[in-house]
């Protein structure tokens, strides 16, 4: 059986570690943080500029001034800070983001990723991606192993733009974690009841099999 979406960002939440500085792409990620473990601190950075982001607000509690890069209305955790964008993103190319859990519409073999245009379509932009990709400690990847069409979202080559080249590290999908490596995509643990020839026969690029392969608990 697949993960579905918030056993998905549970699997995710358990990448980070205590104490880490994260940023979390809009959509997918951003349920992320309803999963950390009770004695795992994160502090969420924002790249409109707001560093500590908390919970989603109760509806009594909305504040619409307060919003997070999304457009979302977001709640502070004590200590946070607010800062204009030329900060935050001097934070980002910094290098002072631990890690950044971004969606995506295609994952290569490379780990290249395209997340932020259809040809076609209307888009506003590509948003802070461009930069987390480069700047982040690690990448992951949060989204469905394949297009809502059937279609392949890991790929041999990304044939939407690019958000980054060989950037990913790391892809968590409803079937399966899968690693970029130097020497390609290794498969890390399959979803409860979903097998590895189920995982190999979804992308288009091969997978190898971790020695280590684990079955999501």
């Amino acid at each position: 059986m697949a993960l579905t979406r918030t056993e998905m960002a549970a699997r995710a939440a358990r990448e980070l570690a205590d104490g880490s500085y994260v940023n979390l792409g809009i959509g997918l990620p951003t349920l992320v943080p309803n999963y950390v473990p009770d004695d795992v601190t994160l502090v969420l950075q924002s790249e409109n500029g707001i560093l500590g982001v908390g919970p989603y607000p109760t509806e009594e509690n909305v504040d619409p001034d307060l919003i997070n890069a999304g457009k979302e209305t977001v709640t502070l955790n004590p200590g946070a800070a607010f800062f204009d964008s030329a900060l935050s993103f001097g934070m980002i190319r910094g290098g002072k983001i631990d890690a950044a859990i971004l969606g995506a519409m295609q994952v290569s073999v490379n780990g290249d990723l395209a997340n932020w245009m259809i040809p076609g379509k209307m888009v506003k932009g590509p948003g802070g991606a461009m930069d987390l990709v480069h700047g982040a400690g690690r990448v992951i990847i949060l989204m469905e192993h394949v297009a809502k069409d059937g279609s392949a979202k890991i790929v041999n080559e990304c044939s939407l733009p690019l958000t980054g080249r060989g950037v990913v590290d790391r892809i968590i999908t409803d079937l399966a974690v899968i690693d970029v490596t130097p020497d390609g995509l290794v498969l890390v643990e399959t979803a409860p009841g979903v097998s590895v020839q189920d995982v190999i026969d979804a992308p288009e690029p091969p997978l190898a099999v971790s020695q280590n392969l684990k079955e999501n608990s």
